[in-house]
This record gives C-alpha cells, structure tokens and sequence, in this order.
C-alpha cells in the first residue's frame, strides 16, 4: 500500500492505517528510536507513542511524506523519552553531536532573530548539495546520534576518515551559513 492510501485510511479514521503503517515503517521507527534510547522495550514504547501521535495528526495535517512525518514524530517521542529517562550512553552522544555543531549554528542568544525553520532550510538545501556519502554521514551523527565508531562500521570507513568527513562538512556548511545572511 502506498503512503497516499495510508494517509487516507487516517483521514477515514480507519484502524489499519495504523496496522500498514506499522507493516510498513515499523522497523524504521524502531531503528531510530532505538539509537536514541538504546533500550529495545522503551524504544517499543515510543514506536507506539508515535503511531499514536500520527493517528492524531492526521487529520487535520496531510504530510507531504508519511516516512518523514512518522519520523520526525518518532525522534523527539524518542528525544523526550531520552531525556526523561536520562539515558547516560545515549545523552552523552547527543551531546558530543550538539557540541560538534555549536560553532556552526547561530546563538539564539547573539541572533534571535534567526529562526530555526529558516536554519533548517538552509541545512537542508546544503545537504542536497553534497555527495550521497557526505550527507549520509552527516544524518547519521546529527539527525540520528550515531557514535564516529558505529557510522565508520555502517560505511566501511576509518573513524578518523568519518571524523575528516563530518569536521570538513561543518566546516563547508558555516560558510555556506555566512554566504547565505545567517549570523553565527
């Protein structure tokens, strides 16, 4: 089943939406909830929470992508529960991640006038610019938390050539920010 046929089965308020969604995106929520939570019955839980988060959002919203809607629903489900639960490995990740891009986002403190759709736009329009693996290695560390270590895995690369990539990324991506009008 296609996702337009899914998303009108939400809109008819019909309970196998949530059945093929699962059949359908299931193992993907689960993988991302469970890189947040690294706990396989909380990230269970979440995966739940989510389907139930999408069931009331739509209606009244009509994502232009179910893959991403659910995704995004799915991460700061798994996001909140993180920080709720105080997962230390995890938290500790996120936080190495956040610090990593501090010097290339805008202090809303120095520019609060800065919005992040606006910065999220941008990031997005730069990632599009990049080669596949340059911008897969970017998601998996900012987007899915993933350590140096596992994405050097997933990619067949050395950390220290996933370090180069994601420090040369950073890099190009706060000067694409500067180009742009975004203050940092």
């Amino acid at each position: 089943m296609d996702d337009k046929q899914i998303i009108e089965l939400y809109f008819a308020r019909d309970e196998a939406a949530i059945r093929e969604t699962e059949r359908k995106y299931g193992r993907l929520c689960l993988y991302i909830a469970n890189h947040v939570l690294d706990s396989p019955s909380d990230a269970e839980e979440c995966v739940s929470d989510a389907y139930l988060g999408l069931w009331n959002a739509i209606p009244p919203t009509r994502p232009a992508s179910l893959k991403a809607f659910l995704s995004k629903i799915t991460r700061n489900l798994s996001l909140k529960r993180a920080e709720t639960l105080d997962r230390q490995k995890r938290a500790r990740e996120m936080t190495v991640s956040f610090a990593e891009l501090e010097e290339v986002l805008p202090d809303d403190r120095i520019a609060p006038e800065v919005e992040n759709g606006q910065i999220s736009a941008r990031i997005s329009e730069f990632l599009r610019g990049e080669k596949e693996e340059v911008r897969n290695v970017f998601l998996r560390r900012y987007w899915y938390f993933d350590s140096i270590g596992d994405i050097a895995r997933q990619y067949g690369f050395s950390q220290s050539k996933v370090k180069s990539m994601l420090y040369h990324t950073r890099q190009k991506l706060k000067e694409y920010l500067i180009k742009e009008g975004i203050e940092l």
